[in-house]
């Protein structure tokens, strides 16, 4: 039986089961940063799970990345073909990449043919090291390849000061290839296409979209169990518009975001495109009543407290959005 005939088979079935863990489940049940690793044996924080046939993905932790996550703080994904296994995000280090690469061979012989990173984060690209040593090429947006050669040094020092001798003998890599808007491939009959919606979260954000199954790999264009961070060079508006006019028509049924369990798009919406909105709309008001900076990090974000990272995040996200608003 090929892949596509036994998704058809079985993806009804995964749908009813993730549909149910989804709603079945409060987002306080499904993630907390206060979970101790839930792999010891491994480098990697959990085992990968199988979200839909033939997609896999180890969830990260919902915390910053620490020693104790060995940096496993994000979403490390696989597509297995019967031609070959394509990785999306190369690990915080080589020994996390190892360490994914272990749990693939347990389940399929096929070999990995491609990694994508979907930004230039250490969690996404400090394991690239690692799959060029493979001979796997590591396909990256030009944007996020740019930031990884202007920032490099410095993404992998940050790494080697919280993993210190878990980080191995890692080292910046870059992607060897790169796109602009749309990367498409076919494997093993999946056809995958690798797209840059828009601007988002981060300089060259990928999104990993497989039509045929409905499942897309989003990256950090969609939170919903850890407050999205806004960095100061994130445009918050531009998110918004990108989210708008390219995500929501494209109606995924699946959803794996950057950060947190398998999901579908409503979660997302509310825990991304909602959050933004309802924090621009407050920014908006302060300004407009000739608030300042300094008061702008204290506008009321409680609805929000229940998010993993609110208490790093929530401050600093809403002082960048007034730095934003204030000129637009």
């Amino acid at each position: 039986m090929t892949n596509t005939a036994l998704s058809r088979l079985l993806t009804p079935i995964y749908a009813a089961g993730l549909t149910a863990y989804v709603a079945g489940l409060p987002i306080a049940g499904l993630a907390s940063e206060d979970i101790a690793d839930q792999y010891p044996q491994s480098e990697l924080y959990s085992k990968p799970v199988e979200v839909i046939p033939h997609v896999f993905s180890a969830i990260g932790a919902t915390a910053p990345p620490t020693y104790e996550n060995a940096g496993h703080n994000n979403n490390l994904s696989f597509i297995v073909t019967n031609e070959g296994v394509v990785v999306i995000n190369a690990g915080a280090s080589d020994a996390l990449a190892a360490a994914l690469h272990a749990e693939i061979k347990a389940v399929t012989d096929q070999p990995v043919v491609l990694v994508i990173n979907e930004n230039g984060q250490g969690h996404a690209v400090l394991g690239n090291g690692y799959w060029r040593d493979q001979g796997v090429d590591i396909l990256g947006h030009a944007d996020a390849i740019a930031e990884t050669q202007k920032n490099g040094d410095f993404i992998l020092q940050r790494m080697q000061a919280y993993n210190k001798d878990r980080a191995g003998d890692s080292r910046m890599e870059h992607a060897n290839l790169s796109f602009d808007d749309r990367y498409d491939l076919s494997l093993g009959g999946v056809d995958i296409q690798v797209l840059h919606l828009g601007p988002a979260h981060d300089p060259g954000d990928v999104q990993v979209w497989i039509p045929a199954w409905k499942i897309m790999i989003a990256g950090d264009i969609a939170f919903h169990e850890r407050m999205l961070p806004i960095f100061p060079h994130t445009c918050t508006s531009c998110w918004i518009e990108t989210w708008v006019e390219k995500l929501e028509p494209m109606a995924p049924t699946y959803v794996i975001p950057g950060h947190g369990h398998p999901t579908n798009l409503d979660q997302v919406r509310r825990y991304t495109l909602d959050y933004l909105n309802d924090l621009r709309s407050k920014i908006g008001v302060h300004i407009e009543d000739g608030g300042d900076l300094a008061s702008a990090y204290y506008v009321d974000q409680q609805q929000w407290r229940g998010l993993d990272t609110f208490d790093e995040l929530a401050t600093k996200n809403a002082g960048r959005v007034f730095e934003e608003m204030e000129w637009e």
